[in-house]
């Protein structure tokens, strides 16, 4: 299983960035006549925010290209022996398809309001039908399952990392957006918000 782990997880965050966030931002750009990019470079907690999730996202990128074509490296990652199971792993490969299929469907429902950041700049339409009306938050409920599809595919202490940090940013991402959603559509957002659950 893990010489085709090799295979599959490089190449699948490959596409699942590349597809999800760089294309989505390129055909949504085309659209509105700008980045949808909007993660402040300073220091405020928003802009904290992203510097971290680059971080991240980057050393993800560096441990798969170590677990692909190193393979002993993945000896020294202080590999959890007990969750080395068949069914977790079928486990995080199923929860690594429906990341992907998830997170595609959620930002086509987002259409042109898709952002990286907090564009506080624009009155983006608030999105409550497709998934959103299951969830507020469900591109940022893919992140968390395919972060969690790696870390049971490859249980050790990176994916551990990768998995709690990921998720406890994202936390306090959604938290900011949440109080600046109240700011900028008011009730309408205040009653979709006791309505639908944050994640599901």
């Amino acid at each position: 299983m893990l010489d085709f782990l090799r295979l599959l997880l490089p190449l699948y965050f490959l596409i699942y960035f590349g597809v999800a966030f760089v294309l989505k931002s390129v055909l949504v750009a085309k659209k509105i006549g700008k980045s949808p990019l909007v993660l402040p470079k300073d220091d405020s907690a928003d802009g904290l925010i992203g510097i971290y999730f680059k971080a991240i996202i980057a050393c993800i990128f560096i441990y798969l290209m170590f677990f692909a074509f190193h393979p002993q490296f993945y000896s020294y990652s202080i590999p959890i022996i007990p969750l080395e199971t068949s069914i977790l792993q079928y486990m995080g490969l199923v929860f690594l398809v429906f990341a992907l299929i998830w997170t595609i469907l959620a930002q086509e429902n987002m259409k042109n309001s898709w952002r990286i950041g907090i564009d506080t700049k624009v009155v983006t339409t608030l999105v409550i039908t497709g998934l959103f009306a299951r969830s507020r938050n469900p591109i940022f409920l893919g992140m968390i399952v395919s972060l969690l599809g790696l870390f049971l595919l490859t249980p050790n202490l990176f994916t551990a990392i990768f998995f709690i940090l990921g998720y406890v940013l994202i936390q306090i991402q959604i938290r900011l957006e949440e109080e600046f959603l109240i700011k900028q559509h008011g009730e309408t957002y205040l009653n979709y918000k006791n309505k639908v659950r944050r994640f599901i």
